[in-house]
């Protein structure tokens, strides 16, 4: 009976695993009916011409799940369907289930309403086909060919040398941000290094503080860490300290330079009260400079890390706007006391970034490159930033507040009167447009408004949006 059931391939998987296969698709398919008695293993191994032992095997396998039911002194036999779907319902979800701290990384903090769409005009992402690829393919050829000795194994996990090097040239001409190559850490993104630094340096139950509005994976972060989080309220001024004093706080993530999503950047003043408010607390300051390439009107302000005395900023920078975020390259500049065992925790927590992105990227700050694709691609999007805000403006006037963005990739649309700003988001996803209500950024103090992109604004584009929302606003 089995015989015809079973056909074996001598140079494919192990014979045990084949027959175990080939059974339990016959029974769960009812081809062997409920309560079929199969043949005796010395029976099957002689008839398919293999070692009794093999079908032991397989037999002992398909009896573990619960495909067959085998009894002292009688043959195998086949467990009624029912049974056998039961056996594998149980077997698939009997005590299995998320932990605390699963159920915590598990969690969609966007709120986005209709969840996550892909759509036009999303906030922080860049135009794909602003990506220098020619350049990024030649540069790749070149690093492809080249001998990277320990660090094409298990060597150099937190970063090349040449990268790092690099990079602490490069920060400190352009961020005013004050490391050594040791202190660099590369990984795969800001959220990483987030989730990396938030599970070394604080325990669960510590403060976490976070910006409202501000980035959802920041939270994430401190959620997965078991964090109690609490927020700063973000103004014109941007995100204001007053909050730490007397909180405890261990960990306090800022966007100083650009606030995501506002577009506000810390005066001076908050600069410095949130740096000594840190100090007074023991609280490391984690600060994001995601886009800080972008800023076109007045000077870019240099990163808070380079003012800071001691060793109680960590500094995050990422390739996610100025080439792509799918390139999954991104750094941290961590104080020296520190450097040993967050590398440590990096390797351990498999955290590595491919050697070949990361000598592109090196090879490209080196020469030049880099800053002359950002100059020409910071050109594009002030345009179109432009086109975005003065045709939003034109068509929507008094309905509407929005400014003009000083950089980035997105700006904040406000809306005056009673709005429910995740409706209309909702509606604009459904025409394809991926805008989130400001309010799903808000873990304190609700807004109303929608948060918009304009890396790939065109006049069609922005006109269609425009179109849209004044639909469903009047």
């Amino acid at each position: 009976m089995l015989e015809g059931l079973i056909v074996l391939e001598r140079s494919g998987a192990p014979l045990p695993e084949q027959i175990y296969r080939a059974v339990g698709e016959a029974a769960r398919s009812g081809r062997l009916k409920a309560g079929s008695v199969l043949p005796s293993s010395r029976q099957l191994a002689l008839g398919l011409g293999i070692s009794r032992n093999s079908v032991n095997a397989a037999y002992e396998l398909l009896r573990a799940d619960g495909v067959i039911a085998v009894r002292a002194g009688a043959a195998p036999q086949v467990v009624a369907r029912a049974e056998l779907e039961a056996a594998r319902l149980d077997g698939a979800g009997a005590n299995i289930g998320l932990s605390q701290r699963g159920k915590a990384l598990a969690r969609d903090l966007r709120n986005w309403q209709g969840g996550r769409h892909a759509g036009q005009l999303e906030p922080g992402a860049p135009d794909e086909a602003l990506f220098p690829a020619d350049l990024w393919a030649r540069t790749l050829r070149r690093v492809a060919r080249q001998k990277f000795g320990e660090a094409a194994i298990y060597g150099d996990v937190d970063g090349l040398p040449r990268l790092k090097s690099a990079l602490a040239a490069h920060l400190a001409r352009h961020r005013g941000v004050n490391a050594s190559p040791a202190q660099i850490i590369v990984v795969p993104s800001i959220q990483a290094g987030l989730s990396l630094v938030a599970q070394c340096l604080a325990d669960p139950g510590e403060v976490g503080f976070v910006e409202s509005p501000g980035y959802f994976g920041a939270r994430t972060a401190f959620f997965g860490a078991g964090l109690v989080t609490r927020t700063l309220e973000v103004d014109e001024q941007g995100a204001d300290p007053a909050a730490l004093a007397g909180s405890g706080a261990r960990l306090v993530y800022v966007t100083p330079s650009h606030h995501y999503p506002t577009g506000a950047r810390m005066n001076l003043q908050r600069r410095m009260d949130l740096l000594e408010a840190a100090r007074r607390e023991g609280a490391v300051v984690l600060e994001d400079d995601y886009d800080s390439e972008f800023m076109w009107q007045g000077r870019a302000i240099a990163a808070l890390q380079g003012i800071s005395r001691g060793g109680e900023v960590i500094y995050f920078g990422t390739t996610a706007k100025s080439l792509l975020p799918g390139l999954r390259l991104a750094y941290m500049v961590v104080p020296e006391a520190l450097a040993g065992s967050l590398k440590q925790a990096q390797r351990n927590m498999g955290m590595r970034v491919n050697i070949h992105a990361q000598a592109a990227y090196a090879e490209l700050i080196e020469s030049g490159a880099l800053v002359t694709h950002l100059k020409r691609i910071a050109r594009l999007y002030e345009e179109r930033g432009r086109l975005l805000v003065e045709t939003l403006r034109e068509r929507l006037g008094g309905a509407i507040a929005i400014g003009m963005p000083m950089g980035g990739l997105q700006t904040v649309m406000g809306f005056k009167g009673h709005i429910d700003d995740t409706r209309v988001a909702a509606r604009l996803a459904d025409q394809g447009f991926e805008t989130p209500a400001l309010s799903s950024y808000c873990a304190g103090e609700k807004r109303k408004g929608l948060v918009v992109g304009f890396a790939d604004a065109t006049d069609k584009r922005v006109a269609r949006f425009a179109g849209l929302l004044e639909g469903l606003l009047n």
